[in-house]
C-alpha cells in the first residue's frame, strides 16, 4: 500500500496562535483533495500556539524550546537551518513546500507549483525548486515578487523544494547563518549541483508583515552578520555583491484571500508599524518623483 504524500507542507512557528487557523486552513483548503502532509516545528511557543497544534490531529507537530532555561540553565539556541531541518528530513512527499506560519495560501498556488514543478521534469529539466510570488499585504499594493541574491539567482522564500535534491545537497546548513541565509544558501547549493531554481508564475502567496513585530525587530539585528556570512561562503563563485533584489508584477486576486487579515489591522502595534511603513513609502515616491523632474 502506498500512502505517501505528493507533498509535504514544512513550516516553523513561535508565538503565532493568532494566525495558526488561518494558515492552516488556507493549506487545508488547496490540498484536501491531493495527499499531503502538514508539518510544524514549533520553537517553544508560550502563547498557546503548542497547545493550539498538539490539537491538530492532521497536523505532525515537533517542539525544540529554542528559548528560556532548563534546570536552571540557559537553553543553547540553535539556528533557523536547524530548526527547519528537523521537518525537512522527516518529509515523505515527492515536494517539500515550505511556508510562514502567517502566510495565506492564494487558491492554486501549490497545485499550480506541483503542475508547473512536473511540467519541468517531464520535459527533462533538471528543477530543484521554485519560488511562489508573494507579498506583504496591504490592500492597496497590488505587487508580488520573488527574491534573487547575485544579482540573478532566484531563491525560495515560499515555495517548492523537489525532496530529493534536498537530501543531495545535505539540506540546510546548520552553522553558517542564525536566522537569515538559509533558504538563500540552499538555493545556492541546488544551483552549484547543477539544479535551476525558477519561479511558478501562476503561485502566490499573501504574508502579514505585522505578525509578532517585537520578534522581528530581534531578528533585524542578525540580518547583517549572516549576510556577510553568506557573501563570504559564496563569493569565490558569485562574486562579492550580494546583489539584493525582487522582480516584482501586479496581480489581482480574484478571491481575496488577504482580507482575511483585517482582523488584524486595528492592534495598536500593528496601526503603528503600517503608519510608520506608509509614511516611509509616500517618501520614497516623493524623492522619485522629484529626482525625475531634475533629471528633465
Amino acid at each position: 500500500m502506498n500512502n505517501k504524500p505528493i507533498v509535504s507542507i514544512v513550516f516553523g512557528s513561535y508565538n503565532r496562535k493568532r494566525f495558526l487557523n488561518l494558515t492552516l486552513n488556507s493549506i487545508r483548503a488547496e490540498l484536501h483533495d491531493i495527499p499531503h502532509e502538514i508539518i510544524a516545528i514549533d520553537g517553544g511557543s508560550n502563547d498557546g500556539a503548542l497547545e493550539l497544534l498538539m490539537q491538530q490531529k492532521d497536523v505532525i507537530t515537533i517542539t525544540q524550546h529554542n528559548r528560556g532555561e532548563w534546570n536552571n540553565k540557559p537553553i543553547q539556541q540553535r539556528s533557523w537551518g536547524y530548526f527547519m531541518n528537523l521537518g525537512f528530513k522527516i518529509a515523505q512527499g515527492k515536494y517539500i513546500c515550505m511556508i510562514s506560519d502567517d502566510c495565506l495560501i492564494i487558491p492554486n498556488a501549490i497545485k499550480n507549483g506541483i503542475q508547473n514543478f512536473e511540467n519541468l521534469l517531464h520535459d527533462n529539466k533538471k528543477v530543484g525548486a521554485l519560488a511562489f510570488w508573494w507579498r506583504n499585504w496591504t490592500p492597496e499594493h497590488l505587487d508580488f515578487k520573488v527574491c534573487k541574491f547575485f544579482k540573478n539567482n532566484i531563491y525560495v522564500n515560499h515555495g517548492l523544494y523537489l525532496a530529493s535534491t534536498l537530501k543531495e545537497v545535505n539540506y540546510l546548513d546548520e552553522e553558517t547563518y542564525s536566522f537569515y541565509g538559509g533558504d538563500v544558501d540552499l538555493c545556492l547549493k541546488l544551483i552549484t549541483h547543477g539544479y535551476t531554481c525558477s519561479d511558478s508564475p501562476n503561485s502566490y502567496i499573501e504574508h502579514y508583515p505585522h505578525a509578532t513585530l517585537a520578534i522581528r525587530k530581534q531578528n533585524e539585528s542578525v540580518w547583517h552578520q549572516d549576510m556577510k556570512n553568506l557573501q563570504q561562503k559564496w563569493k569565490h563563485i558569485f562574486g562579492e555583491d550580494l546583489g539584493i533584489c525582487d522582480n516584482a508584477k501586479k496581480y489581482i486576486d480574484p478571491t481575496n484571500t488577504g482580507n482575511l487579515f483585517r482582523s488584524f489591522e486595528y492592534e495598536p502595534a500593528v496601526l503603528l508599524h503600517a503608519t510608520k511603513h506608509t509614511i516611509k513609502w509616500k517618501i520614497n515616491a516623493l524623492k522619485k518623483r522629484i529626482s525625475s523632474l531634475f533629471k528633465i
